[in-house]
């Protein structure tokens, strides 16, 4: 088996490609160590020392180092704990464990508008946040504000306000001219 890595936006994150899927479907945020128990890959990341969080997509697995830890030494254990993982044929997900992420729901009179951030956020946006190894999702919408939540690669990422003010918040005012203005939250 044969790993590539990639660099992120964020210096503190690595992205790591394993040649085959991870998840089937959406993605699963494992910010801290909290709730890691719903994965056996996640649980196996976070038993190395100065790993503190751990994002899965569709074919890659990103990782956030605690700020005092070193690549060159963080690399090779995180390298050896995901190829242990998928040569032990264990499930990334365990059991009846979901991957918890995805567009939060919106009840409302601004249904058609919620559909239409989520269409563009879905079409534009993901696709090339998931190259840079994270994923944006829907939180709310409210008096023409976006609530966007930022995971893996993403979250804590230097260039992520430029992101979302330069790059989102004008894409969706552009197309939908009831969005005043984007802003970030922490689930």
């Amino acid at each position: 088996m044969f790993i590539q890595t990639e660099s992120t936006p964020n210096p503190a994150t690595l992205k790591f490609l394993p040649g085959q899927t991870v998840l089937d479907m959406g993605t699963a945020d494992f910010p801290n160590s909290d709730g890691a128990s719903a994965s056996p890959l996640a649980g196996r990341l976070f038993a190395i020392d100065g790993v503190k969080g751990v994002f899965f997509g569709h074919d890659f697995v990103t990782v956030t180092k605690e700020d005092a830890n070193d690549w060159d030494h963080l690399k090779p254990s995180i390298l050896g704990a995901i190829m242990e993982h998928f040569q032990s044929g264990d499930p990334v997900m365990s059991g009846d464990a979901q991957a918890p992420s995805g567009h939060a729901e919106h009840t409302g009179e601004d249904g058609e508008i919620v559909g239409q951030i989520k269409e563009l956020l879905d079409s534009r946006v993901r696709p090339a946040v998931a190259q840079d190894g994270g994923d944006i999702t829907f939180h709310g919408f409210d008096r023409g504000v976006v609530y966007l939540h930022m995971q893996g690669a993403c979250a804590g990422c230097p260039s992520s306000t430029l992101t979302l003010k330069m790059g989102i918040e004008n894409l969706l005012r552009h197309y939908i001219p009831e969005v005043t203005e984007v802003r970030p939250v922490a689930v």
